[in-house]
């Protein structure tokens, strides 16, 4: 005979097991803990409404003390289980761009981490994976920052990661001696290498957060796009891409890579800059006293450049010697590129330097800077009325910035055989919320400013609460991201609820997507200004 537990007795026992499974699967802010193991250890992160989040994942060793201005190491195996569920801290930099807000836990040379949204952690799942770089102009920027949470992108069926790479000096100084004592023979380019180290945690990681491994869409904004189109370039990192997504800028022209040789004499200026003789030196100086030598000072004219003063280095290892060659000859990865450029990159103040913009000055400007090709740069910014003086200003601003080198990206690799998607996103933000806008709000954009459509395109407009969102930015902001989840599922834009977006044929005016509040395709209208453009830059 089976003796029966009473009713009361019953709901005792459950109760206390209920609280026993609450104590062992519930983190300090009480939402459900959940655990998953790495090739260097177990790593717990929580369960946010479907959603697993870990933040503050290392994926290389801290790049301190002997390991500053080195390539990335693995992370050393740890014991037991590591709580992920705050943002690591931000990479050494300076507070240069009002538009940042960062979550992360303060700021460190320790800074080599990723984070992760996923809306499974099964293996057999096998689910499309984006890894995304932020913007900044490689002097700033971090994985927390609001507007590329992954968690939208998590629930439509994405794994979605960020991750923090090195920044200014301590991304991009190149020196004799750290060529000399590097396995490779090169130095410069840790930043590049970082998010390099990022795509290898990523393929030996992924598949136990419900990734596949063999689906990885890398994307990123200025800096972050910049990025992209290195990471096709890079024998490194090539072979470990399934997709690309290059918002506003490439490194065919935008911080644009320096040589080897001209990176090394940098380093040596910036070394007697700050005194010293030896690598030891270098690296004993403290990490923050480091980082305020790179500024200019308005008092000293011999003080050494400024923060932008470490660019990319096309040093034979991690870049070839001739990135447009490389472009053009298809030795990249061959791969779906998703790829465009706002209205409004850059305004026209910035074009006239500070001068008025009349038909006089505007002439002036264009001698001064197209010389014996003025006639030819005045024929295709060509302003009859104010109106139209006002945006071929804008136009040549923008163009100047990035817009050229992000077409030149699109035309050669298009030129290759690969399928290229490109965009003219147009739609500005609306006006900024009362509590934000203060007395002295600025005037809204005449289009799309730099960096507006990030939000957007990632679905977290509700993160943002500087501007008055309204039903139309929704709307955008649905497309976009529909054509982003789209691109990162299957390496194609296309699909329901969005319009035919055709691809670009080779060596032609072909189409591209205006995102706006009524989206659609269209030709190609100034294919002549950036052939210009590119007569001149080359």
């Amino acid at each position: 005979m089976i003796r029966e537990h009473p009713p009361r007795l019953d709901r005792l026992v459950s109760f206390i097991l209920l609280l026993l499974i609450s104590a062992t699967v519930f983190g300090k802010s009480g939402s459900p803990v959940t655990k998953v193991k790495t090739v260097a250890g177990v790593v717990s992160g929580i369960n946010e409404s479907g959603i697993r989040t870990f933040r503050g994942v290392p994926f290389a060793e801290p790049p301190v003390g002997d390991l500053r201005w080195r390539a990335p190491q693995p992370v050393k195996p740890w014991k037991g289980v590591l709580e992920t569920t705050t943002f690591g801290p931000r990479c050494m930099q300076l507070p240069i761009f009002g538009d940042m807000n960062f979550r992360s836990n303060g700021m460190s040379e320790d800074c080599l981490y990723l984070n992760i949204w996923t809306p499974g952690t099964d293996p057999e799942e096998s689910l499309p994976v984006l890894l995304y770089f932020y913007g900044g102009g490689f002097v700033a920027g971090d994985g927390s920052e609001p507007r590329y949470d992954g968690e939208s992108m998590a629930r439509r069926g994405i794994v979605t990661v960020t991750m923090n790479y090195r920044l200014g000096v301590f991304g991009f100084l190149a020196h004799p001696a750290l060529s000399e004592e590097a396995e490779y023979g090169e130095s410069g380019n840790y930043a590049l290498l970082d998010q390099t180290a990022a795509l290898q945690w990523i393929r030996d990681n992924i598949r136990a957060f419900g990734g596949d491994p063999n689906r990885v869409t890398i994307a990123g904004e200025s800096a972050g796009s910049v990025s992209v189109s290195a990471l096709m370039l890079s024998p490194l990192a090539k072979d470990l891409i399934y997709g690309a997504i290059g918002e506003s800028g490439s490194v065919l022209h935008t911080l644009r890579a320096v040589s080897s040789p001209e990176a090394e004499q940098a380093g040596l200026d910036f070394a007697s800059h700050i005194g010293t003789k030896t690598l030891e030196e270098m690296r004993a100086i403290d990490a923050e006293a480091l980082l305020n030598a790179t500024l200019k000072d308005k008092n000293n004219p011999d003080t050494f450049g400024n923060l932008f003063s470490f660019p990319p280095v096309t040093d034979g290892y991690f870049l070839p010697e001739d990135i447009f060659s490389a472009y053009a000859s298809g030795d990249v990865a061959q791969v779906p590129l998703l790829v465009g450029w706002n209205s409004e990159e850059m305004n026209h103040q910035a074009l006239m330097r500070g001068n008025p913009l009349t038909r006089k000055g505007f002439q002036t400007l264009l001698r001064d800077t197209f010389d014996a090709d003025a006639d030819e740069a005045a024929r295709l910014y060509r302003g009859d009325s104010d109106e139209d003086l006002l945006q071929v200003a804008t136009d040549l601003a923008g163009d100047q910035f990035l817009v050229y080198s992000t077409w030149k990206w699109a035309d050669l690799h298009s030129q290759t055989g690969n399928d290229v998607y490109r965009y003219y996103y147009s739609h500005p933000r609306p006006v900024m919320r009362p509590e934000f806008a203060g007395d002295t709000a600025p005037p809204v954009a005449r289009g799309a400013v730099h960096s507006a459509e990030i939000e957007y395109a990632m679905g977290n407009l509700p993160t943002n609460r500087v501007y008055d969102w309204q039903p139309g930015d929704y709307r955008v902001s649905a497309v976009m991201q529909t054509f982003f989840k789209n691109f990162v599922k299957k390496g194609d834009p296309n699909g329901l609820g969005v319009p035919p977006w055709p691809t670009l044929k080779p060596n032609d005016s072909g189409y591209e997507m205006v995102i706006d509040v009524e989206s659609g395709a269209r030709r190609e209208q100034y294919r002549d200004r950036y052939l210009f453009l590119d007569k001149i830059n080359r």
